[in-house]
């Protein structure tokens, strides 16, 4: 795998919250091995024990979340997306037809999965995630400021009225829907 590069786990000066050992990496249904998932104020970085491995900047990572689908054949794990493109090395061109009718609009997503061996430790990985993502806020989402775990106030920011009028069961069954 090409991007996979030999570098320093983060460390204590990297605000490193969680240190999982024994932890299966997964790049788009493709088991890149076993190692260890460093999960740092600055980055989440992923080596296995050859000291080969990669680092994901939180400003990209657009998801985590825990899978508890135990139906998944990887179970439960740290699920991550990111609006970037890892890939194998690939020594076939690309065919030009494919450059061409591809959306321009369209970010790439790449889907990673951390299966730790010890799945008891899933919880406190996903709250380490949180707390690192939280210092990296999204800089072009203009409401990520006002969110404060309180209800949104639609009044207080946009200026609209709302009615409160409770609604009566039945009154919007004989309205004409155009689909």
């Amino acid at each position: 795998m090409s991007f996979l590069k030999s570098f320093p786990p983060p460390g204590p000066a990297e605000g490193l919250l969680r240190q999982q050992p024994d932890t299966e990496a997964v790049l788009n249904g493709k088991g890149l091995g076993t190692g260890t998932l460093y999960i740092a104020e600055s980055r989440l970085s992923w080596l296995d024990g050859s000291g080969l491995g990669f680092s994901l900047e939180y400003p990209t990572i657009s998801l985590h979340a825990l899978s508890r689908d135990r139906s998944d054949c990887l179970g439960e794990h740290l699920y991550v997306m990111v609006n970037a493109k890892f890939e194998e090395e690939s020594k076939e061109p690309v065919a030009d037809e494919e450059e061409e009718d591809s959306d321009d609009d369209v970010e790439p997503i790449t889907e990673f999965r951390f299966v730790p061996s010890d799945k008891s430790a899933l919880e406190a990985m996903f709250t380490a995630m949180c707390e690192c993502q939280a210092l990296h806020p999204d800089p072009e989402d203009e409401d990520s400021d006002d969110y404060d775990g309180e209800e949104y106030d639609v009044e207080a920011h946009d200026g609209m009225e709302v009615d409160t009028t409770p609604t009566v069961a039945g009154q919007f069954e004989d309205a004409d829907v155009d689909h």
